[in-house]
């Protein structure tokens, strides 16, 4: 009997490679960042405005830029309009949501979103509307309702 190996292939394989490589790698880091940051969201409310921090998706809202008068608890097996829809950049893992997304209605929204029938809404003067999911969200209401905007403007 006689054996024959392959003919070696060269490192032309590997220009195929190691960019499919690089893009799983930037995509695993991506999950891996969105899943960290699903345990560690926190909405912060002080006098100057809202800080949302935890994940890829953070900012700083200031009070005057929140309508905290039409901000509200919601259960969005009845709130239809509010229900997420069409991701437009983020993260879509069962259980919980974040990032842009457009809602049933049309309108555009930033979610921070895990618990569907406890959620809060809060519209702003930026063009999207807010909807997250705090741990206790009638306290987290009570303590938007408690700012007071930095300067003149709608609320």
């Amino acid at each position: 009997m006689q054996v024959f190996t392959i003919a070696p292939a060269g490192l032309k394989p590997l220009w195929v490679v190691i960019p499919v490589a690089l893009v799983l790698a930037v995509v695993v880091a991506a999950l891996a960042a969105s899943l960290a940051g699903s345990w560690g969201v926190r909405f912060e409310v002080s006098a100057e405005g809202l800080r949302m921090r935890g994940d890829l998706y953070g900012r700083f809202i200031a009070a005057g830029q929140l309508r905290v008068d039409a901000a509200r608890r919601v259960d969005l097996a009845k709130d239809r309009d509010l229900r997420p829809g069409m991701r437009t950049w983020g993260t879509g893992l069962p259980g919980y949501l974040s990032g842009w997304f457009r809602l049933a209605g049309g309108e555009r929204a930033l979610l921070y979103l895990t618990d569907r029938q406890r959620a809060v809404y809060v519209p702003t003067t930026l063009g999207y509307s807010l909807l997250l999911s705090p741990r206790e969200p009638e306290a987290f209401l009570a303590a938007l309702r408690q700012m007071r905007p930095a300067g003149p403007g709608p609320r």
